[in-house]
């Protein structure tokens, strides 16, 4: 190699760390998992990732699909690997089954919210992201007993998208795993009450700087899905990292991770009053109480999906319906038979 090629190649590397493993020749190969608000766009956001004219059909539960890219021309195409989770929160523990210790390190979430829906926005959130760290986390405590390099390069990567000298380090909690935040229906929002914008994308903002992670907001023009593409074809293939920023809550917003901060995002939107009745832990739960004050969530339950897709006309297949009836009945029978010896049995008073 040339001086030259030896010069561009560690501006490369420096620019893409997440690169460093992966030689010349070799395959990349990464996860991406989508969650969000059922009927929030996800299938359309990967659809247009993976250039597919297709019409978007609704998610049933864990849906999978793969892209292949080559990096240079004459090179092994990179495979990506996307999962999107449907039916909003009600499936959430699906989660488990394409995060594994084998993946982790290559593993990425698109977080997908419908901002016509500012009521589920904080619940579906909160939810979705909970239960994906605990799981993380369970992982990662385990690698530290089998791998604990691996562990630890996981967790230095948390903190790569905050220079070291940046003042909210020690206000921040960064995701275990690579985030991106898509705000979907921007074209519904954009009708909001200017106030309302104002509230929930300094909301977002603040979250997704708490958490590390990229916010963009997207919708059916094709110029909002080509900002949103960016950033996911950047964890999916290792794109080149978009550096431009706008955070005007006038037009739609588009943040990397690490170019935000708390002095451009402002205290929560309420009177100086209003915070000081307030009675937080964090600053995640301060900024909770606040966006909820102004959009009361709906009640979990409200979230969850309780259509059976068993009933959907679409999927009849007579033969197996038959079957499913008839299972149905002897499941019945035998709740029935076992509550009578349940009630029957004797059991010890101490």
């Amino acid at each position: 190699d040339t001086l030259w090629e030896l010069a561009i190649a560690e501006v490369k590397k420096r620019e893409n760390p997440d690169d460093d493993d992966v030689k010349p020749g070799e395959v990349w190969e990464k996860s991406i998992l989508f969650m969000g608000n059922k009927n929030g766009g996800k299938t359309t956001i990967i659809l247009r990732c993976l250039e597919r004219d297709e019409s978007p059909k609704p998610t049933l539960a864990l849906e999978y699909t793969f892209g292949r890219r080559a990096r240079r021309h004459n090179t092994p195409k990179d495979v990506a690997h996307f999962w999107e989770l449907g039916g909003g929160t009600s499936l959430v523990e699906l989660i488990r089954i394409p995060i594994t210790s084998h993946n982790i390190r290559s593993f990425a979430v698109v977080l997908v919210l419908d901002l016509s829906k500012p009521d589920e926005l904080w619940t579906t959130m909160e939810s979705l992201l909970q239960v994906t760290r605990n799981h993380v986390n369970k992982i990662l405590t385990k690698l530290e007993k089998t791998n604990p390099e691996v562990a630890a390069e996981i967790k230095q990567r948390m903190w790569n998208n905050l220079q070291r000298d940046h003042p909210d380090c020690a206000l921040v909690d960064p995701f275990p795993i690579p985030l991106v935040i898509i705000g979907s229906k921007y074209d519904i929002f954009h009708e909001f009450d200017s106030e309302m914008r104002k509230i929930i994308s300094k909301t977002l903002r603040f979250v997704s700087h708490y958490y590390g992670a990229s916010l963009v907001f997207t919708s059916k023009s094709e110029a909002l899905l080509l900002k949103a593409r960016a950033l996911i074809n950047h964890l999916a293939f290792g794109y080149d990292k978009s550096k431009s920023v706008s955070v005007d809550p006038s037009k739609p917003l588009f943040i990397p991770a690490g170019l935000d901060s708390m002095s451009q995002i402002g205290p929560p939107p309420a009177s100086d009053s209003d915070l000081g009745k307030m009675r937080a832990n964090t600053p995640l739960e301060l900024w909770k109480k606040v966006f909820e004050k102004t959009f009361p969530p709906k009640s979990f339950c409200d979230l969850q999906d309780t259509k059976d897709p068993a009933q959907d006309i679409q999927y009849a297949e007579y033969e197996v319906d038959v079957m499913r009836a008839q299972k149905n009945q002897e499941l019945e029978q035998y709740k029935r038979n076992a509550s009578k010896s349940w009630k029957e049995m004797d059991f010890d008073s101490d």
